[in-house]
């Protein structure tokens, strides 16, 4: 049973969630979805752990053909179809040997689709997980992302076929908000209050450029709380190399980035704030060179509230059947 991928898009790329936990002291970043929400519900969708894993497709373009029978459910951003006829997202999809899946660009805000099949893909896990650590070679079908003729083993399971209602499906958007948690490195002594009242009120642009290993952001220029980064380096954004959280906001000079799951582990520049784990699947559809981010601040408490609210919709209970 395989799934042979006729045209894997950009950067289409095996995932699974969470990834590979507890490798940044090796200077490892997780790997694993960048929108962690649809890829579980995904998996959910056709009778998976949320976990297993599937692909991560940028811009909704894909196309492969199914050597098996099973389920397939799409989320997140694309237009997809089998066999040339629309399927719905958010739904699980019974496929036949032979059947083609393909998915065009979504028709409007959102960014990735994600690919959720029974069974789940069935590559060999490296060092604890199957996804694809895209700078480091690590995992997924030989190190790589996926190319035309590739044959991705299927797993074996129990094929369920379930829908997200409308009321629990994640919305997309052109403006989007995401919740931080300041700091570590904020004000007073890293930059002034001002400069962190400017950063949770402007309203940032996605450059073009960004990826899996960051969402770089419009470059502004802060007044920083400063004269320079001391035995770090000359400019104020500089501190002694220390590890980065995932989904942190780190300034390199002039340009705020949020880290994704494929980038850096540690380095020498100031995280102003972290992104929430609740805000984190957000990453995921953002467009580059389209949509723009506004940060707003809640503390940790309210940061757990709001994790709790982006699992319930995980829980089958919640699901209906097709």
């Amino acid at each position: 049973m395989t799934l042979e991928i006729l045209d894997p898009g950009p950067q289409a790329t095996i995932q699974d969630y969470p990834g590979r936990v507890g490798l940044a002291s090796r200077g490892l970043f997780p790997a694993g979805p960048v929108d962690h929400l649809a890829f579980r519900l995904a998996n959910l969708l056709v009778g998976n752990d949320p976990g297993a894993a599937g692909l991560e497709i940028p811009s909704g373009r894909f196309t492969a053909r199914a050597r098996f029978a099973g389920v397939v459910a799409f989320c997140g951003a694309g237009t997809p179809t089998v066999n040339g006829r629309p399927v719905p997202l958010w739904e699980g999809v019974p496929v036949e040997p032979g059947d083609v899946l393909a998915s065009t660009a979504p028709e409007g805000p959102g960014f990735r689709l994600y690919l959720g099949v029974s069974g789940g893909i069935d590559v060999p896990p490296v060092l604890g997980a199957r996804a694809l650590h895209t700078m480091g070679g690590i995992g997924g079908l030989d190190g790589r992302p996926l190319i035309r003729g590739d044959l991705l083993p299927v797993g074996r399971g129990e094929p369920r076929r379930l829908r997200v209602p409308q009321s629990l499906r994640p919305r997309y958007h052109q403006h989007w908000e995401l919740e931080v948690v300041r700091g570590p490195h904020a004000d007073p002594e890293f930059v002034t209050p001002e400069d962190w009242r400017e950063f949770t009120s402007a309203r940032w642009r996605v450059n073009l450029n960004s990826g899996r290993l960051g969402v770089l952001l419009n470059p502004h220029r802060f007044t920083w709380a400063r004269q320079d980064g001391g035995i770090a380096g000359d400019h104020p954004s500089n501190v002694l190399d220390a590890s980065y959280p995932f989904g942190g906001v780190i300034v390199n000079g002039d340009v705020p980035t949020i880290l994704g799951p494929d980038g850096p582990s540690s380095g020498g520049f100031t995280v102003l704030a972290t992104v929430t784990h609740a805000a984190l699947w957000r990453i995921g559809q953002l467009r580059p060179g389209q949509d723009t981010v506004r940060f707003r601040e809640v503390d940790p408490e309210e940061a757990d509230a709001l994790a709790a609210h982006t699992e319930f919709v995980l829980d089958p209970a919640h699901l209906e059947e097709c």
